[in-house]
């Protein structure tokens, strides 16, 4: 059993431990599940996640605030368990996002549905020429009779393929570069709205290169009013990001429980290797790691669910160290292993490829290094 002190910080309510104490309960039952058919069991996933009333926490609902603290917990527990899981969870929050705090009352009827698991939802923001420089998005978004055509490409689309719903970014115009942006609500189902490819990843999600070939929309698929997409954009990920560092300490944590059962029982010399001082200290770097990611994580939660308007320095300082440290716990954790943590069918050698992603969605970390550093310099 993980670490659960953390919970009694200042940072949670009571509400907040009873939440993750019936997640903790849930996953053991129900997690991890067989990642052989990676489309099938994501939806298998949001499907049981909805069932279990996860997915409520992933979108808020009309006058609701989506609570951020809750958010970290249930993506560090799942994680903790199965990245998989973690990954069907974030999407549904991810790609609903801007629905969830721009959206129009017919807009939310979608998140109703992904709410409860009867839909799937994607973010497709990335594009083959623009990763983490949101500005140089060049999907373009038209105004026609009734609406507007989209015409463009966007790839690494987490839930490409397999979702039902994306909320797309797309050039209208009305200003250069950042300020030109809109957001929009998309059905898979759009004539025009191709599936180019799927994308293999080491640790396997469904991910996609999308092609919008004049998709036309109706005018109420605007999110917001247009021009604000990077606003948008910007707005959900101050939200999503602090939750990355959230996924991100879950595989810290697990791979430190690996590392500590690991230690105590392989032997080596006549002893265990836990008795090994220098063990020790390795040990006690990667618990230090831990709380010191959990720190930032959940401070960045809790000013947000305080009500501050922006946390993106918070958020980029969750971001990056989480990720950053959980990196080196893992590896660590994989050395500690021997030859065993680079083998197939052990939870390090696992948790050593899921965790090399995080360090560059939703802001590479160099990113997340630059919006710091502006932050400080003012």
């Amino acid at each position: 059993m993980s670490d659960v002190t953390f919970l009694n910080w200042p940072f949670f309510e009571p509400r907040h431990r009873e939440l993750a104490a019936a997640l903790e309960e849930w996953c053991a039952a129900n997690l991890p599940v067989s990642h052989g058919d990676v489309d099938a069991a994501c939806k298998a996933l949001v499907a049981a996640l909805g069932a279990g009333g996860w997915l409520k926490h992933s979108g808020a609902a009309e006058g609701e605030r989506l609570d951020v603290r809750s958010l970290c917990l249930i993506r560090e527990t799942l994680a903790r368990h199965d990245g998989l899981a973690d990954f069907a969870f974030a999407m549904q929050g991810l790609g609903m996002g801007a629905v969830s705090l721009f959206g129009t009352s017919e807009q939310r009827e979608w998140l109703g549905r992904t709410r409860v698991g009867q839909a799937i939802s994607g973010f497709a923001l990335t594009e083959p020429g623009s990763g983490s420089d949101v500005a140089a998005t060049a999907t373009v978004a038209e105004r026609v009779q009734g609406g507007w055509r989209l015409s463009g490409d966007k790839t690494y689309i987490s839930n490409g393929g397999i979702a039902d719903v994306y909320v797309i970014f797309a050039r209208t115009g009305e200003a250069p570069g950042a300020k030109g942006l809109s957001a929009f609500l998309l059905p898979a189902d759009a004539l025009g709205l191709e599936v180019v490819s799927r994308i293999e990843v080491m640790a396997p999600h469904p991910l996609a290169h999308l092609r919008l070939d004049g998709v036309e929309l109706p005018a109420g698929a605007l999110i917001g009013k247009p021009g604000e997409g990077f606003k948008i954009a910007m707005s959900v990920l101050d939200v999503f990001r602090s939750t990355v560092g959230a996924a991100a300490l879950g595989f810290a944590r697990r791979a430190l429980d690996e590392a500590l059962d690991r230690t105590q029982s392989r032997r080596i010399q006549g002893q265990t290797l836990s008795e090994l001082q220098l063990v020790q200290g390795h040990l006690a770097d990667m618990a230090l790691e831990i709380d010191a990611a959990a720190l930032l994580v959940y401070r960045a939660a809790w000013v947000k669910d305080m009500g501050a308007a922006r946390v993106s320095r918070e958020a980029a300082m969750a971001k990056l160290y989480a990720t950053e440290a959980a990196q080196r716990v893992i590896d660590m954790a994989v050395q500690l292993h021997g030859g065993d943590g680079v083998r197939q069918g052990f939870a390090v050698e696992s948790l050593y490829r899921e965790i090399r992603a995080l360090r560059i969605y939703e802001g590479a970390s160099d990113v997340q290094r630059i919006v710091i550093a502006r932050s400080i310099l003012g």
